[in-house]
């Protein structure tokens, strides 16, 4: 087995442990949630699959950045959120059942939702875009809800085991992911030095810091919501744009243009987190 191949097994396996973790902890109420707040899921709706992707276009179309950059951050902004994200929403204060809830709705909602978006986005920029439900369906399935279902499986006829065994599967998560990211962060050291420059790291910023203003206030009045709607607006699932990107266009490196995404959105979403720390909580949680 490669180094690369090592990498991506790490990485699939941390996030798996990671969301069989959230299953551990989670019940059908966390599921609901959302559903009982129609008013809610609809403003996530519109601030994740509709918005942020109107302003990822007017923001490619202003700022001038290397076209395969473009078709990454486009491809984020119709992307679903990344499984791990309820982890650092909850710990930057958010509610746990909406961040749960919300990567579980929006999962299965990206299935038509993407397909749609690439079909306008074709319209938008003269030429032929699509991707099939079924090719992202594996990584929803794989990556999101197969492990929260088995880990709230765990959790609702083996509740002593769930109790004894969470710890240590998130600490594993946690230590395969830190390996993982670090493994492909020296591997692609050159390509990312490469990217800096073109507005590459400003076009990503304002990405950013759009994707939290945006969820942030569509998020509001309780500051729970808000800063889980603004890190699930802002953060996109990184395997799932780059399997938008490649599909559309094979012939692009985009790999080191979603490791550099990454890294920029985290480093500038911490001034916003720490904040969010620091305000009460609301009646919310």
């Amino acid at each position: 087995m490669s180094l690369r191949e090592l990498v991506v097994a790490g990485v699939r396996i941390s996030i798996f442990c990671t969301v069989f973790g959230f299953g551990l902890n989670a019940n059908s109420a966390d599921l609901l949630y959302l559903v009982r707040r129609p008013g809610l899921l609809m403003r996530s709706i519109l601030s994740v699959f509709v918005i942020m992707p109107v302003a990822a276009v007017l923001l490619v179309k202003t700022v001038h950045v290397p076209a395969v950059v473009g078709i990454v951050l486009i491809a984020l902004s119709i992307s679903p959120v990344p499984p791990l994200l309820p982890k650092k929403q909850i710990k930057a204060g958010g509610q746990a059942s909406y961040g749960l809830g919300l990567m579980v709705a929006l999962s299965v909602l990206a299935l038509p939702a993407v397909p749609l978006a690439l079909q306008l986005l074709g319209l938008v920029f003269g030429r032929d875009l699509g991707i099939p439900a079924s090719t992202i369906a594996p990584l929803v399935l794989k990556l999101a809800l197969a492990p929260l279902a088995a880990g709230i499986v765990v959790r609702a006829f083996l509740p002593q085991v769930a109790q004894r065994i969470e710890r240590a599967v998130m600490l594993a998560a946690g230590v395969l992911l830190a390996l993982s990211a670090l493994l492909v962060i020296a591997g692609a050291t050159p390509a990312l030095v490469a990217l800096v420059g073109d507005n590459t790291i400003l076009a990503m910023v304002i990405f950013t810091i759009v994707g939290l203003l945006i969820g942030h206030f569509l998020g509001k009045p309780e500051s729970e919501h808000s800063v889980v709607l603004a890190l699930s607006t802002a953060f996109r699932h990184p395997a799932a744009a780059l399997t938008i990107a490649a599909t559309n266009f094979p012939e692009e490196p985009f790999g080191p243009v979603v490791v550099l995404y990454l890294l920029v959105s985290a480093i500038v979403s911490i001034p916003y987190v720490a904040w969010m720390r620091r305000r009460p909580r609301s009646h919310a949680a």
